[in-house]
């Protein structure tokens, strides 16, 4: 029985392995060839201990395309760590982009609180620069108006696909962790009233649970051993055919080292990406494939599988973090050179952005919807808020094609208000 169970175990894995997507030598070898830069891109991005994987992204670009300081196209800064008590700083550095004058094009991912300022304030003397958000923290109704382009994670479509992966699974119960401040936020907000809304229609039973917030005197020390001490009475609680979804990603790691041990089950994070978490909970060595997805991908599901999570955890075989950044500056070095136009109306087309995308991810599939917005007196789609999301890739099993299932209509038309969670 145990050397039939070690064939299984095996053969799971070569097929799931056999599913990444191949990474050509062509793209591998994509460098800078010490052309001289004609213009400037400005890329904002966390720094390493914040938002690595919106930083990788940026140092492909510069792989790619140079760094403008030694002739090349891109000028990378990194906003504060503490952004939430330094916005006039993150402002003033985005601001400072503009004074170069071959600056063509800033894009910010993330685009933390104080990104819609800057954005305004370049606007009044730089009116030729394209400003692009990605993932913004701002409210639509208040990073719209003052980008040209704004990408972020499609909230309202994984509110669906992420309970229905789940059911997938084997999940019967849905337990969605995070604190008052990220609810505060209109889109995190509206994803947990789909979420419930979801689960309601799979016949899958909803719970809210809230956990301290890492930007509190507690520190993300303190919150992450918040669930590691947690985690267990919940899985007590809830079962061990319940899905767990945190809000935080600072809290992920700790979540994923318990739902290993303890049966659980988890499709995707936050802001999913293999190294979200998943190197840390299972001590997962990868600086000798750093920027191979595909690889990285592989060494973290051969430790996911050994500990026990085969089936049962996912996330996106690309970082959304490093996938965005790169499909930004992408994009707006198709604008500046012209392959990217807008249409007659002043529109940029999706397809351009989901190209863009998929230079940096072969082999994954994306999907996505322009924002609707429910303010208005009637539904009113956003012609310049694209939400989009990649299909999950399962541990020991493969993609799971959501990106081939349709989502229900109403789910795009739910505000909220009329969902009634109890925490």
């Amino acid at each position: 029985m145990k050397k039939s169970l070690s064939l299984l175990l095996m053969l799971a894995l070569v097929v799931s392995f056999a599913l990444l997507p191949v990474r050509s030598n062509a793209e591998e070898e994509v460098v800078w060839d010490g052309t001289e830069a004609e213009f400037h891109i400005g890329v904002v991005t966390g720094t390493v201990s914040q938002s690595e994987d919106d930083l990788r992204g940026a140092e492909e670009l510069i792989k790619r395309y140079g760094d403008s300081n030694e002739g090349g196209m891109i000028t990378h800064i990194t906003y504060p760590d503490s952004f939430m008590a330094e916005q006039e700083t993150t402002i003033s550095q985005i601001v400072g982009l503009a004074d170069d004058p071959m600056m063509k094009a800033i894009l910010v991912n993330q685009s933390v609180p104080g990104t819609a300022a800057a954005f305004a304030e370049v606007r009044e003397f730089r009116d030729d620069i394209l400003l692009l958000a990605g993932e913004p923290h701002d409210d639509p109704n208040v990073i719209d108006p003052v980008a040209d382009f704004v990408v972020g994670a499609d909230n309202i479509n994984r509110g669906y696909l992420i309970p229905l992966a789940a059911q997938k699974l084997g999940a019967t119960k849905f337990v969605h962790v995070s604190f008052p401040r990220h609810m505060s936020y209109q889109m995190l907000s509206l994803r947990r009233s789909i979420m419930k809304v979801a689960c309601d229609d799979l016949g899958i039973e909803f719970y809210s649970e809230t956990a301290p917030d890492p930007t509190s005197d507690i520190g993300t020390p303190g919150a992450q051993q918040f669930i590691l001490e947690q985690m267990p009475a919940w899985v007590e609680k809830y079962g061990v055919d319940t899905c767990f979804f945190a809000t935080n990603d600072a809290q992920t790691e700790p979540m994923l080292k318990r739902i290993a041990e303890l049966g659980a089950i988890f499709v995707e994070a936050d802001l999913p990406s293999p190294l979200m978490g998943y190197p840390g909970a299972f001590g997962v060595e990868l600086k000798d494939v750093a920027g191979d997805w595909p690889a990285i991908l592989a060494r973290v599901e051969e430790a996911v599988v050994e500990a026990g999570g085969s089936g049962r955890m996912g996330t996106w075989a690309y970082s959304y973090g490093f996938s965005l950044t790169a499909a930004l500056g992408e994009f707006a070095k198709g604008v500046i050179e012209g392959d990217i136009v807008r249409d007659e109306d002043g529109n940029f087309d999706p397809a351009d952005m989901f190209a863009c995308f998929e230079v940096y991810t072969p082999g994954a599939e994306w999907k996505g919807a322009l924002l609707v917005d429910m303010t208005q007196d009637e539904p009113t789609e956003v012609t310049n808020h694209l939400l989009v999301y990649q299909d999950d890739y399962i541990f020991g099993l493969g993609y799971l094609k959501m990106t081939e299932e349709e989502v229900p209509e109403k789910y795009r038309y739910i505000t909220g208000d009329e969902v009634v969670i109890e925490d």
